[in-house]
């Protein structure tokens, strides 16, 4: 499946690709590739990102940032399945995260 885009494929096949990656890295894991653990597991949240709606997300409004306890995105638009804006707290500096990032904050 690596040579389809994930915005090309059904829920079906990437939920398949999901648990894929996710046992890739469980093993790179076990096998202490710290490097090929990371980039599985990115390309998890990636594919994660194309089975959301980025209509549920919206420009002004603030999400806590997955796997970072404590830092919050602040969406200033969206382009696909990816948020762009700024960090709170952060840098300043304009950056894109995947939306599977993303969770409300409450």
């Amino acid at each position: 499946m690596n040579d389809i885009r994930y915005s090309r494929m059904t829920q079906h096949e990437l939920n398949q690709e999901i648990a894929a990656l996710k046992e890739k890295a469980r093993k790179a894991e076990q096998l202490g590739a710290v490097n090929e653990f990371a980039v599985l597991e990115r390309k998890a949240v990636m594919a994660k990102a194309y089975l959301l709606n980025p209509k549920e997300y919206k420009p002004g409004e603030i999400y806590h940032i997955e796997g970072d306890p404590g830092s919050y995105f602040k969406v200033e638009y969206l382009n696909g399945v990816f948020a762009w804006g700024y960090r709170l707290n952060g840098s300043g500096k304009e950056e894109a995260l995947p939306i599977s990032m993303l969770t409300k904050v409450k």
